[in-house]
């Protein structure tokens, strides 16, 4: 099996790779991985209603093989002339995270399930799919979670997921169960938990600490791009299959996060809240075993993401800070 798995690590320069769609390439993974497919020799067509607007994709707009199309997943009649010709679709197109989730339950379902639906029932057999599914399925796991272990989701943002999931597994494709993604992206979110407590940290010196033994794993936004490169060139020996993605060493609980990020904003003070609760509860240990086996893994740490962060922050106006966030 290892001969069948290609390097994705040095591919700049390479041409004539073929047509990728991307759907919800201008959010905060698709502005990570469109320019990686590009300099892997990817054409790419990027499908994004943009709520966030086109700004985090002006840097790499002029690239003669990048293609941007304003559309919806929920709308065949949008979707389907986008997916003629594409040797692969990698769809990250969702309502993301829990609070969005459940501030449009209806919206979520629609987008989450019935819009990965109208994918896998317009490709053809003969098309790669890889979709952008979360550790969130597994919700609240005693041990440690292998893609063998039984789906739970606590939150409708993890079982709209999952419903998606089996969509895509059912039609042959591969899901990437990603961990909590963090870091700088071109679109910029700060109400990921990691990046979410570093900004208060450096603005406020200070933050709220609720249920802190929960556990939870951790990806780098630039890692969790080279995991659908890495699955668009091994699409063979992937498909049909759900991989975990990310690294044990970044199994992490909230406590141990909090505490990494104080070592570099040492003005900050945590409270430990007891009497709080986690709306987010999750809590769950992940292996990434089954990827790392085909040759993946993640580079960057939890620190060097948030060193990275702390560059950036003071640099943002107030006013930049309401499109940070997925609500």
């Amino acid at each position: 099996m290892e001969s069948c798995i290609k390097n994705t690590g040095n591919n700049v320069g390479v041409e004539g790779k073929g047509h990728v769609l991307v759907t919800g390439g201008a959010g905060y993974i698709g502005t990570t991985l469109v320019p990686m497919l590009l300099s892997a020799g990817y054409e790419v067509t990027v499908f994004d209603k943009f709520l966030w607007g086109i700004k985090p994709l002006l840097f790499i707009s002029s690239h003669p093989k990048l293609h941007i199309v304003k559309g919806d997943i929920c709308q065949p009649e949008e979707l389907k002339p986008v997916m003629k010709g594409k040797i692969g679709i990698i769809h990250l197109a969702a309502i993301v995270g829990y609070p969005a989730c459940d501030k449009n339950p209806h919206k979520a379902m629609e987008t989450n399930v019935n819009g990965t639906r109208n994918i896998t029932q317009l490709m053809n057999s003969d098309q790669k799919l890889i979709y952008a599914s979360t550790g969130s399925c597994y919700g609240a796991v005693d041990g440690m979670c292998t893609e063998n272990t039984p789906i739970s989701p606590i939150s409708l943002y993890g079982s709209s997921k999952a419903g998606g999931e089996k969509v895509v597994l059912d039609a042959g494709g591969v899901a990437l169960r990603l961990a909590t993604v963090f870091g700088i992206a071109p679109r910029l979110r700060l109400d990921l938990l990691v990046n979410d407590l570093t900004h208060k940290a450096l603005k406020n010196k200070s933050f709220d600490l609720y249920e802190g033994h929960f556990r939870r794993t951790f990806l780098h936004v630039k890692d969790a791009a080279r995991a659908f490169l890495f699955a668009l060139e091994n699409y063979k020996v992937m498909k049909g299959e759900a991989y975990n993605v990310g690294d044990e060493k970044m199994n992490y609980t909230k406590a141990q996060v909090a505490q990494i990020i104080q070592s570099k904003v040492p003005t900050c003070k945590i409270s430990t809240n007891t009497t709080g609760t986690d709306k987010d509860k999750r809590d769950y240990e992940v292996s990434y075993e089954k990827i790392r086996n085909l040759g993946f893994q993640s580079t960057i740490s939890v620190e060097e993401g948030v060193i990275d962060i702390l560059k950036i922050l003071p640099m943002i106006q107030e006013e930049e800070l309401k499109n940070c966030k997925n609500v």
